[in-house]
C-alpha cells in the first residue's frame, strides 16, 4: 500500500481533541552546539525564536524562487491558490532537497538533538494585495504531535518586511503552555481557523524581517501571525518543520516523516525523495 502524498492542512477539532497531547515547552539543553551559539540557544529558550539565520546565498535563493514561481504557476493552472502547496516534500523532489539540506539540518539538530525527523513543508505565499491574514496562533494547537517539541524554520523566498506583511512573534509566549483560542472559521480573510485573543497583554510584537535566503526559527508554542499584504510586492516563505525522534505523531502524520539525523524511529516513516521535481 502506497503512503499518502497529501494531508489535511488543518485537522478537524474533534479529531485533535481525541489525541492526548503534552502541550508544554521543552527547553533545549544542549551545552555544546556545533552551529548555533550558546547565546542563540539561550535566546530560543527564553524568547522562543532565533533570527536571522543566513541559509542560502542570493544566487541560490534566486534559483529557488524561480523554481517556486514555476511550481505556483502549475498549481494556479489547476485552480489552486498560493497557500495550497502543503506537504510539498512528499510530491516535489526540489522541496525535499531543501527540507533535508545539511545547513538547515545542522541548525535544527543543535536544538533538537541527534534524532531528528523532518515532517512538514508548506509555502505561505501572500500575493500582492491579497487581503489574507494569519491570525495569532500557536502551531502546536493544530498538530497531532506529542510532546510539543517541534520547531519551524521559516525560509524567506522573497524579502519579508513590515511593508509586505512579514511574520510577527510575541516573545516568550512559548513558555505559557497551550493558550485559549477562539474559532474563526467564518472569517474568510483568515487563512487559519483559530485566533488567540487579546495578545497585547503578552507583550509587543517582534517583526520578523528577513532578506531572501535568510530564515527564522520558532517553537511550536510561540504565538505568531501576520497581517494582510497591502503592498504591490509578493511575500513568500517556505515553512520547514522538524521534531525530535521521540515525538509521536497521530492521525497518520507519521507518514510525512523524513529522517534527517539518526536512526529511523519505529513510530515514524522515512520517505524517500520524490521523482517529480
Amino acid at each position: 500500500m502506497n503512503s499518502p502524498n497529501t494531508f489535511q492542512t488543518i485537522p478537524g477539532q474533534d479529531d485533535l481533541q481525541q489525541v492526548e497531547r503534552d502541550l508544554s515547552f521543552h527547553p533545549c539543553t544542549n551545552t555544546n552546539p556545533k552551529v548555533l551559539t550558546r547565546e542563540q540557544i539561550d535566546h530560543f529558550n527564553r524568547a522562543g525564536y532565533i533570527l536571522p539565520l543566513r541559509i542560502f546565498t542570493e544566487s541560490e535563493v534566486a534559483e529557488l524562487r524561480t523554481y517556486f514561481d514555476n511550481l505556483l504557476a502549475k498549481y494556479v493552472s489547476e485552480g489552486k491558490d498560493s497557500y495550497s502547496i502543503s506537504s510539498a516534500h512528499l510530491r516535489h523532489g526540489r522541496v525535499w532537497d531543501v527540507l533535508t539540506n545539511p545547513r538547515i539540518v545542522a541548525i535544527v539538530s543543535d536544538l533538537l538533538g541527534e534524532s531528528v525527523v523532518a515532517w512538514g513543508s508548506h509555502f505561505f505565499c501572500k500575493m500582492p494585495r491579497d487581503g489574507k491574514t494569519v491570525s495569532w496562533h500557536q502551531d502546536a494547537s493544530y498538530w497531532p504531535l506529542t510532546p510539543s517539541k517541534a520547531v519551524t524554520v521559516w525560509l524567506a523566498i522573497d524579502d519579508a518586511d513590515r511593508g509586505n506583511a512579514c511574520m510577527k512573534y510575541i516573545s516568550g509566549t512559548q513558555g505559557l503552555g497551550h493558550l485559549t483560542y477562539q474559532l474563526s472559521e467564518t472569517d474568510e480573510s483568515n487563512i487559519l481557523n483559530q485566533t488567540v485573543p487579546e495578545v497585547e497583554k503578552y507583550g509587543a510584537p517582534v517583526f520578523v524581517e528577513l532578506k531572501a535566503g535568510e530564515a527564522s526559527l520558532h517553537s511550536d508554542l510561540l504565538l505568531h501571525g501576520s497581517d494582510a499584504n497591502t503592498s504591490d510586492r509578493r511575500r513568500c516563505g517556505l515553512t520547514l518543520r522538524y521534531t525530535p525522534g521521540d515525538v509521536h505523531a497521530h492521525m497518520g502524520w507519521h507518514e510525512k516523516g523524513v529522517v534527517v539525523r539518526g536512526e529511523t524511529p519505529a513510530h515514524w516513516n522515512n520517505r524517500a525523495r520524490p521523482n517529480e521535481e
